[in-house]
């Protein structure tokens, strides 16, 4: 409905403007304003004069200014959102409670009022790690009816995957169920998550806001950015150079795996042990080159990206992703082509899903001609170049201003042409000493060396699973921790693929490290892998856990993680004379404890 001076209250010149500005306005935006004129309301009732006394009404129900906000993180991206979210609540005045869902009591969630979950996907449309517990509980039958309760979800995920942010809406659907209502709707972010994570939290603040007769003065508004809080971030990297640029595997080996070493000089960054390094990439000149001549486009032709103008070779190069189909952008191609093909085949959601398998955009352009668009409309339909994160093999106590990579170079044939990794393949191919990188410091609380430098700690660790290990014990050995310590490594061949093998033996004769067992599956007619040598261990390995032994898994979680996981309940029902339900139980108690982390991809 368009606004007139004869249907509104508004003069011709505040019309014309509110005619322009609604539709454009998002659903986000238009939430926000709705409760930003409603504290205003609020706020102006409040402060008014009173003209003439009257019968005192039923005061309207006021929301809880206590905010409860839980978080499910693997990488550590969910976690660091909900702490600054309750940051910015805070400021607000309201009253925080921030915790890991493995952390919160479950039954005390009928005590909460108003809910804010912070859930990244992992997997296959798995809850993270810390998740399990209290996922599994909302959804069970023990999870209560929720009466006079608000909620709102922030959902992170990647959707190149099938089940883009699942675990988010598994939550916001059960939430609903139980009697739930929303105070936002739930936001899903992909892999660039900073504006949408700052738009929710604003949609939120306005929900939260919208029925006090507290809210605070429009006039002083206060932040609800998201994004780090440091100089240099996910949004603002330091452009680190590297120092070294190494092959750690033999000559004759079926694998290339880079060592590399960064200069964190001047930047201010810090890490610990269990972080990771984010690396901004830049696509493959050749891939680039490739799809400029497939859309017959010139390189120099200009493009805006956000606010900046760029030649169309840069945007391609360095700002968005080209090598991965997502069901979102081949939906929006359909809508740039001319091909009734590709329509046809984003109705079909099997048919969908088999074609951007091992696909990418040099597959799309070619297969489904002709393109009506421009070249500024086809790239503003393309995912922003999302970060690549990697476990950081070095301490920062160890090697001060400085942080060490191990890095497994990508490459695969598939449907006929052979497929690169973007990062892998730009620091094994064309990365040199001297050259800058773009970088920021990812934290993760979710996989830490204990507290106690005393503890014991198993590591598991196989191919560049290795790289957290290394830190692990740079960090030890810098420090002099007492603890004992175990790993198990694996790879295909001794001579070929034992990375770091010179500082794993010295760290063992040294007594940095206790016990060091290793499997190469190649050496041998059998094959052997790093469950094979913790089966052949089970005894002493789980007399470990009972002296309070932590476990670390770092590497691939669709084979090795949960082959390792599976071994670990087998030895414990084992060695431990239990069933296989008890088996799970105390593996789930060491979770839960913070004694068997997992930092999987």
């Amino acid at each position: 409905m368009q606004l007139q001076v004869m249907n509104s209250p508004f003069n011709q010149e505040q019309a014309e403007l509110l005619n322009r500005l609604l539709p454009t306005l998002t659903e986000t935006q238009t939430l926000w304003l709705s409760g930003y004129l409603a504290a205003i309301q609020s706020s102006s009732l409040q402060a008014a004069p009173a003209v003439e006394e009257r019968p005192a009404a039923v005061p309207s129900p006021t929301i809880p200014r206590e905010v409860t906000i839980l978080f499910g993180s693997q990488t550590g991206n969910a976690q660091n959102l909900a702490k600054k979210a309750g940051k910015t609540l805070e400021k607000r005045g309201f009253q925080v409670t921030v915790s890991a869902m493995s952390d919160f009591k479950p039954n005390n969630l009928k005590k909460v009022k108003s809910l804010l979950i912070v859930v990244s996907t992992h997997g296959e449309g798995d809850p993270p790690d810390n998740a399990l517990t209290f996922h599994e509980f909302v959804h069970g039958k023990r999870a209560p009816k929720l009466e006079d309760f608000r909620f709102s979800v922030l959902a992170l995920g990647d959707s190149s995957y099938e089940f883009f942010c699942q675990t988010g809406k598994d939550f916001d659907k059960r939430l609903e169920e139980l009697g739930g209502t929303r105070i936002t709707p739930r936001m899903d972010c992909d892999l660039d998550f900073d504006e949408p994570a700052a738009e929710w939290m604003e949609a939120v603040l306005a929900g939260l806001s919208a029925g006090e007769s507290s809210a605070p003065s429009p006039a002083s508004p206060v932040s609800v950015s998201l994004s780090a809080e440091s100089v240099y971030s996910r949004s603002n990297p330091f452009r680190a150079e590297v120092l070294e640029n190494i092959n750690l595997n033999g000559r004759g080996s079926n694998k290339e795996t880079r060592h590399l070493e960064l200069s964190l000089e001047g930047s201010g960054l810090t890490y610990q042990p269990g972080d990771s390094l984010g690396i901004y990439p830049e696509n493959d000149p050749e891939l680039v080159d490739l799809l400029l001549a497939e859309m017959n486009w010139d390189p120099e032709e200009a493009v805006r990206v956000k606010e900046e103008t760029v030649t169309l070779k840069q945007a391609l190069t360095t700002h968005f992703e080209i090598t991965v189909l997502t069901k979102p952008l081949v939906e929006k191609a359909a809508m740039l082509s001319g091909n009734g093909d590709l329509r046809q085949l984003v109705m079909d959601s099997n048919q969908l899903k088999s074609y951007i398998d091992g696909r990418d955009l040099i597959d799309l352009v070619r297969d489904f001609k002709p393109w009506n668009s421009s070249a500024q409309e086809f790239v503003s339909i393309l995912r922003k170049m999302p970060a690549r994160l990697y476990s950081i093999s070095s301490s920062f106590e160890a090697n001060s201003d400085e942080v060490h990579l191990t890095i497994g170079a990508v490459r695969y044939d598939a449907h006929g042409r052979e497929r690169k990794g973007v990062c892998s393949i730009l620091c094994a191919e064309r990365l040199q000493p001297g050259d800058m990188l773009p970088v920021f410091i990812q934290h993760n609380e979710n996989f830490k060396l204990p507290e106690s430098p005393d503890t014991p700690i198993i590591m598991v660790g196989p191919g560049t699973g290795i790289a957290p290990f290394r830190s692990f014990m740079q960090e030890r050995e810098e420090s002099g921790a007492e603890g004992k310590s175990w790993l198990f490594f694996g790879d295909q061949h001794f001579v070929t693929d034992f990375l770091y093998q010179t500082e794993w033996q010295k760290w063992l004769k040294d007594g940095v490290l206790s016990k060091l067992d290793v499997a190469f599956s190649r050496d041998d007619d059998e094959k052997v892998y790093v469950q094979h040598r913790m089966q052949e261990n089970s005894r002493e390995l789980f007399q470990w856990l009972q002296d309070g032994a932590s476990v670390y898994i770092c590497g691939d979680e669709k084979n090795m993680a949960h082959d390792v996981h599976n071994t670990l309940i087998e030895i414990i029902e084992k060695e431990g004379g239990m069933n296989r339900d008890q088996a799970s139980e105390y593996l789930a108690d060491m979770q839960k404890n913070k004694r068997y982390q997992r930092d999987v991809y």
